[in-house]
């Protein structure tokens, strides 16, 4: 599937624009999944002034959506109409050690922050190095890891809204709960400062081994992967309802439900994001049958299904 191109307009209404616009560029290889339609335009700005010169001239009737690594991301088969954004790693993703406060890009990795304050001697945001995607995507999500969350250490996130001005938003400005940031949806973070608390080099890097053990143990890190799919319902684990609705190793097409934790679903090779997500879909239905609990998505889907 194409969209028809719109990229010589853009270009005509932004003669000053220095970042990147591709016309329909294929988005499955940004995504830890490897599905999904491409992007009718993909939008790499070269810094938070270029992002927000961008935003300012893109017409109100052209929808955008700014996405990261895709470590927590389904993106249907038919893709993406309008632009998708993605920050990269120059010009958005500096981070450094500032006494007790870490400065970081949203493009950083959450594992990089996590190093960066260990390096400092700051402990607190160990959890960071067990969460496999970026600063801004733990904003929009309050993303946490091993009892802790990004609302627990946030001080504040600068943001450029659709007009092109910048905002900075103090943790409470986020609106912060479980796995989900209140702020507004069309805000693209751009960076963010977090505390630390001095400690013992010994003890953070402690810490962070013991994250990495689990996750390795525990999480089908090696396979193509989403993360966790299902937020945890308040009292219980989603991926034990899971097995207990006889889900584990499930499979649509070529798709899985992770043997080694069911709360994981896997693109064994030649999955569709159609079969990604009706398996889901099929584990939500067999959960609220077996149990009485309906399970919410953690994994974002977005874009349009093919057409048929």
């Amino acid at each position: 599937m194409s969209f028809p191109d719109i990229t010589p307009d853009l270009k005509a209404a932004m003669p000053e624009l220095r970042g990147r616009l591709l016309a329909n560029e294929p988005l499955a290889p940004l995504t830890w999944f490897r599905v999904g339609g491409p992007a009718q335009v993909l939008f790499t700005p070269a810094d938070v002034e270029d992002l927000g010169y961008f935003l300012s001239r893109l017409p109100a009737d052209v929808p955008a959506l700014c996405i990261g690594v895709g470590s927590n991301l389904i993106v249907r088969d038919g893709g993406l109409p309008g632009v998708v954004i993605r920050l990269a790693p120059r010009g958005f993703g500096d981070v450094r050690a500032d006494g007790e406060v870490v400065h970081a890009g949203s493009a950083t990795l959450d594992k990089r922050v996590a190093e960066t304050a260990a390096a400092a001697g700051l402990g607190g945001l160990e959890f960071y190095y067990g969460i496999p995607g970026t600063i801004g995507g733990a904003l929009r999500m309050n993303a946490g890891a091993n009892g802790r969350e990004t609302r627990e250490v946030l001080i504040d996130a600068t943001a450029v809204d659709r007009s092109g001005r910048v905002h900075v938003l103090d943790n409470a400005a986020m609106q912060f709960s479980y796995r989900h940031s209140g702020a507004d949806a069309g805000l693209i973070f751009t960076s963010a400062r977090f505390r630390g608390t001095p400690a013992s080099s010994d003890a953070i890097r402690a810490k962070m081994n013991e994250v990495q053990a689990h996750r390795e143990m525990a999480q089908p890190i090696r396979e193509k992967t989403g993360g966790s799919t299902f937020k945890n319902p308040p009292g219980h684990s989603a991926w034990k309802l899971i097995d207990a609705a006889g889900c584990r190793g499930l499979r649509i097409g070529g798709a899985q439900v992770s043997e080694m934790h069911c709360n994981f679903l896997i693109n064994t090779g030649e999955a569709t994001a159609a079969d990604i997500e009706t398996l889901g879909e099929t584990v939500r239905e067999r959960v609220k049958a077996q149990s009485g609990v309906e399970l919410q998505w953690e994994i974002k889907r977005i874009g349009v299904a093919a057409a048929r």
